[in-house]
């Protein structure tokens, strides 16, 4: 495409400014603009693009079917400007960025507890850490490094194997004093706590132990570890979950686990550098420091990947 048929930023601001307020006067009070300078803009954008973006109800205007299918575009292409120009003037001159993607509960949890060691020694190195839920695509953003979960194969990158996850199942202090738990079985008769994404985590910890699943479906459910945490804590019954996630927890007595041998689940965490930038000398401080950070104990062999 043509640069002259590019829209330049001030132009995409007033339509994301009109279309919020639903009136011109308003957009050039915020943008410190006269009403004609954005009734100008508007019309020279919407000249440019071949579409009327509003149509004028009442004492107001409204967005046009293709303004609506224009503005969130707008909208991202904004906070994209918006955070690439925060990133640059938050920088020293003499720092680098290390853009990180990171689970949010890994990164909570884990990850950002132990940082002011690796920052400590690495003065001259920003982190930028962004949490994603789901897969990390590489191709559809500039992360340099990602920690995820799962089998290690991620398209268009280089997984290193960090760490195994062992899931304990626990209750709160309060909880423990009122009930009885001597055997696993004991756990079939009390309240269970589940996370949405791992639905068969209480089913497969039953299983191995040779008790019966039947109870091991129902109970209360939650989509992040933050609430299931947070619902432990509160006696609301008992869960399974990661030891990574609540060592300040465990350490202070606030919870307590139920059984002594945690249950190593089927996928792990790895390092993952997309392809091209396994060179990166930040990116492979940031990987060697991550391995260092990790027990011995919670390493175990896995096929070369």
């Amino acid at each position: 495409m043509r640069r002259s048929l590019l829209p330049d930023l001030a132009a995409l601001q007033t339509f994301e400014c009109a279309a919020r307020h639903e009136n011109f006067s308003r957009a050039a009070e915020e943008l410190n603009l006269t009403q004609s300078a954005v009734s100008r803009q508007i019309r020279d954008f919407e000249e440019r693009i071949g579409h009327r973006l509003f149509e004028r109800v009442r004492q107001r205007v409204v967005l046009s079917e293709a303004g609506e299918r224009l503005l969130p575009q707008v909208r991202r292409l904004l906070r994209n400007a918006e955070d690439m120009m925060t990133g640059a003037l938050s920088l020293s001159p003499a720092q680098q960025v290390l853009r990180v993607g990171v689970l949010p509960a890994f990164g909570a949890r884990w990850l950002v507890p132990r940082l002011q060691n690796f920052t400590a020694t690495h003065p001259g190195l920003a982190l930028a850490l962004e949490t994603r839920d789901g897969p990390f695509n590489f191709a559809e953003t500039s992360l340099d490094l990602a920690i995820h979960y799962g089998q290690g194969i991620w398209p268009d990158a280089v997984a290193t194997y960090l760490c195994s996850e062992a899931v304990v199942p626990v209750v709160s202090r309060d909880f423990a004093a009122r009930c009885r738990f001597e055997e696993p079985q004991d756990l079939t008769g009390l309240p269970l706590l589940h996370m949405s994404g791992r639905p068969s985590l209480w089913a497969d910890w039953f299983a191995a132990r040779g008790l019966p699943d039947q109870t091991a479906w129902a109970g209360m459910r939650f989509d992040q570890f933050a609430l299931i945490i947070a619902a432990v804590s509160a006696g609301l019954g008992a869960a399974l979950l990661p030891s990574y996630l609540i060592e300040r927890e465990m350490a202070a007595g606030d919870l307590v686990a139920l059984d002594v041998e945690p249950t190593v689940t089927e996928n792990s965490y790895y390092v993952v550098i997309p392809e091209g930038r396994q060179t990166n000398p930040a990116a492979l401080a940031l990987q060697s420091w991550l391995l260092s950070q990790v027990r011995p104990q919670s390493r175990r062999s896995l096929p070369e990947i």
